[in-house]
């Protein structure tokens, strides 16, 4: 009973995330708000959205609003291909699908494996990174879900 103990103490100082790629660069979604996974489909266009909200998709009966992480990063526009993703996101009671390059693979992220990121005011885009994670040398960028998908825009 003591191992047991100990051994779900180890395991929850370590955090997974779903490593995904844009553009050249790899970032990861803690896979605590990761639902689904699916492949690219039909997107319907919405007015009057925000330019980073693509649009709308039918998933199993549920409309799903689908925005580019692409365009909220205020990096250059999507190029879809075969492997294209939308990753359905669950938080607080809301549902959205967010489109990345390509999914790469879960990994297990320990507190000294991630390295907190300075915030640069004059930089919007580093409000949406919590911190930056070291695995098997390379670095991955730590999405911060609540910045990523809060309406909030600076002018």
């Amino acid at each position: 009973m003591e191992e047991n103990r100990i051994g779900m103490a180890e395991e929850s100082a370590f955090s997974q995330y779903i490593v995904v790629k844009i553009g050249n660069e790899q970032y990861g979604i803690n896979i605590k708000y990761i639902d689904n996974i699916v492949r690219m489909q039909k997107i319907t266009r919405v007015p009057k959205t925000q330019v980073y909200y693509r649009g709308v998709i039918n998933l199993r009966g549920e409309v799903i609003p689908v925005m580019s992480l692409r365009l909220k990063l205020a990096l250059e526009s999507d190029q879809f291909d075969n492997k294209t993703r939308i990753i359905i996101v669950k938080m607080d009671n809301a549902t959205i699908g967010i489109i990345v390059d390509e999914v790469r693979e879960v990994v297990s992220l320990d507190e000294d494996s991630i390295e907190m990121v300075v915030y640069n005011p004059a930089d919007e885009r580093t409000n949406y990174i919590s911190g930056i994670g070291k695995n098997n040398g390379e670095l991955i960028s730590l999405l911060d879900m609540n910045a990523v998908l809060s309406e909030k825009e600076n002018a």
